[in-house]
Parts: structure tokens; sequence; C-alpha cells
């Protein structure tokens, strides 16, 4: 219940700050921020209403139990940090596709076939949305302006 209000709270925070902004700077943060309100407060809703479901057990979870746990969370941060690096490095519209890949061949070890589906799909309906119908310029990464 605490996370879906605090998420609420941040939603609208966004949207009300946003509702002033020119049409083109506020379309991304009233599209996302009034979805988000609306599912955090169904959620809150359900929460309240359902007082049951707020009483579940928790899970014995257990880090040091052979380094499992503290290694899969090592990775996962390894692969955000590689995605905000790639990001910086090479701009958006080059980092996107390129996780997607190496996450898939490295991480999920995917086949080719899958992994070029999948990067190609994900490099499409991203060029597609913000490229082509919202027509959102993405600054250059580091190297990339470097390289110009």
């Amino acid at each position: 219940m605490a996370l879906a209000a605090l998420i609420m709270l941040a939603a609208a925070y966004g949207v009300v700050t946003a509702w002033g902004w020119p049409e083109k700077a506020a379309l991304f943060p009233l599209v996302i921020g009034i979805p988000l309100f609306c599912l955090a407060a169904v959620e809150a809703a359900w929460s309240l209403l359902r007082p049951e479901r707020r009483q579940t057990q928790a899970m014995d979870f257990n880090l040091s139990a052979e380094g499992h746990g503290t290694r899969r969370a090592a990775m996962a941060v390894g692969w955000m940090l590689g995605f905000f690096a790639a990001i910086v490095l090479l701009g958006f519209p080059l980092a996107v596709p390129l996780f997607v890949f190496l996450y898939l061949k490295l991480q999920g070890r995917e086949s080719w076939t899958l992994s070029l589906v999948m990067t190609a799909a994900v490099w499409g309906i991203f060029y597609g949305l913000f490229d082509r119908l919202l027509h959102l310029p993405f600054a250059a990464g580091w190297l990339l302006g470097f390289l110009r």
C-alpha cells in the first residue's frame, strides 16, 4: 500500500508539473504519468479492499547461501551500469538495440535468430516511436560526439 501511494504521489507530481509545459515537452511525462497514476491507484484500492492479501508470509531468502543471490544481484547491477555507460558513450538510439542484443546473447544464451529478430523489433519500435512519430532528438553519445 505504501509503495502504491508513493508511486501515485510521484506520478501526480510529474503530471501536474508537466501540465503547463509546451505540448511537445509535456507529451512524455503525461503519457507515462497518467497511466502510472491510474495503475498505482488500482493497486492501492486493491490493497485496501482485500486485507487478506496484505497478510502474506515473507519468503525465506538468504543471500549468503553459496553466494548465488549476491552474484545474481551483482550481475543485474552490472547490466544496468553497462546500459547506462552505453547510453552515455553511444547515445540512446545505439545503446538500446546493443543492450538488447548483448543481454539476449550473453545473459539469456538465446539463439542468433531470436536475438537478431528481437533486437530488430526493439530498434524498429524505438526508432519508429521516438524518431519518426514523436520527432524527439537524442544527443549523440560522448564517443560519437568525439568522432564527429
